[in-house]
């Protein structure tokens, strides 16, 4: 699923999961050696920094480092720090009002927003994180990957570990991948944990936990001289403090005013899935990427995402890659624009856009270049995504049928890399 709004809410979501499960064909993708012994034992340093802007929302610069040691023997050790500073402002959840309100942030602080505008909270924080890794192979057909993950952040840890298990069978023409992770995240939510769909009643100052288990499967399959083709199937099972602290569902009068705010509350269980197909095509110089993803999980989210990249080899060592991914995804059974003045309080809550349906179309490409007499490879990617939802619901009461309650979102990213074999 994909997730808009703050990276600093998404990160921790899309690193726990196995990387082997979103980049299968790219492990598979080179050739299985026959022999471990003539591996070249070397050195490699890939450095990136990444910076992150939504239209008046959030901004993030990422810089990134990692350290790869290939022995001899067909081991390798890696290493990656990580470093995110993020700033902006995020949307509480609140609809927009015909007048001016006013909120209060967990950390005291009063702000105020106009008519008709959605209401946000300022926010700055910073993330460090740290991942190792070590592949080991054996036989010349099995690999086997074990990784940890360390994050930090002001009201949030992470750590996790995972193993991934390749085989090569049919001659080396089909990989059979496995791989399982877990994570243990600590949430300290900013004025403590409050009781879900109230005011702001405190419940406790007490480190709230959250659990993750990953499962993944997956099968590449060597088609031809150029052809590679793949699919994988990831389980993940999450329990604990699943609800975002900070956001809130308004409570609307008949004539569709906010009278009042409550703390979102969501389940303390969710098993999500998702089916991953994936084509790597290799013509004359030229490579096409192309994948197909479909997410369901049991909180009634559903999404697609369809993926192509065209790699073009240019003269002197350079190449350009376009790049253009569309996403589709539904609604989560208890989301809600907002909550009436006479209703009933649901078990569950969230006006949450990140769980709500939303469309998203990106566009963008890479160019890859080395400078003359100078080691290393370089890369810019520019990217541009345009989000979209339905923030007009047929059941708004009075004025809110004159307010987008999901107002466009765009977003632009630049990432500039560099990589380097010792």
């Amino acid at each position: 699923m994909q997730l808009s709004g703050s990276p600093k809410a998404c990160s921790s979501a899309l690193r726990r999961r196995l990387r082997a499960a979103a980049c299968l064909l790219l492990a598979a993708g080179a050739p299985s050696r026959a022999n471990a012994a003539d591996t070249t034992p070397g050195t490699q340093i890939d450095a990136s920094a990444l910076l992150y802007g939504e239209n008046q929302r959030t901004n993030v610069i990422e810089p990134e480092v990692r350290v790869t040691r290939l022995f001899s023997n067909g081991q390798s050790i890696a290493g990656q720090f990580g470093f995110d500073m993020i700033t902006g402002a995020s949307a509480t959840g609140g609809t927009p009002s015909a007048t001016v309100q006013t909120t209060t942030s967990a950390s005291g602080t009063v702000s105020q927003t106009q008519a008709g505008v959605i209401p946000t909270r300022m926010f700055r924080d910073n993330r460090a994180s740290g991942d190792l890794d070590w592949t080991l192979p054996a036989g010349g057909s099995f690999t086997a990957t074990t990784g940890f993950h360390l994050s930090s952040e002001k009201d949030y840890r992470s750590l996790g570990a995972n193993a991934t298990f390749s085989l090569d069978v049919f001659h080396h023409l089909v990989t059979l991948t496995a791989g399982v992770g877990t994570n243990r995240d600590q949430v300290d939510p900013i004025g403590g944990t409050v009781f879900g769909l109230t005011p702001g009643t405190p419940l406790t100052n007490a480190t709230e936990h959250k659990r993750v288990n990953t499962a993944m499967a997956g099968i590449t399959r060597v088609v031809t001289r150029r052809w590679l083709l793949g699919l994988s199937g990831t389980r993940e099972f999450e329990r604990g403090y699943l609800t975002e602290p900070y956001k809130v569902i308004s409570v609307l009068d008949n004539g569709g005013l906010p009278i009042g705010e409550l703390r979102e509350k969501r389940p303390d269980l969710r098993t999500r899935y998702s089916v991953l197909g994936s084509s790597v095509y290799h013509l004359t110089s030229d490579v096409l990427y192309s994948s197909a993803r479909y997410y369901w999980d049991d909180w009634g989210v559903r999404s697609g995402t369809m993926d192509l990249r065209f790699r073009h080899e240019l003269q002197n060592q350079t190449y350009i890659q376009p790049h253009v991914r569309g996403y589709a995804q539904t609604s989560a059974d208890f989301f809600r624009y907002f909550l009436g003045e006479e209703a009933l309080l649901p078990n569950f809550a969230s006006s949450d856009n990140r769980i709500g349906p939303m469309r998203s179309v990106t566009v963008g490409a890479t160019y890859g270049f080395q400078l003359p007499n100078a080691p290393g490879e370089w890369g810019v990617r520019a990217e541009f995504m345009h989000q979209w939802g339905n923030g007009y619901p047929a059941d708004a009461p009075g004025v809110q049928h004159d307010f987008n309650q999901f107002p466009a979102l765009n977003v632009g990213t630049l990432m500039v890399t560099y990589s380097l074999g010792l």
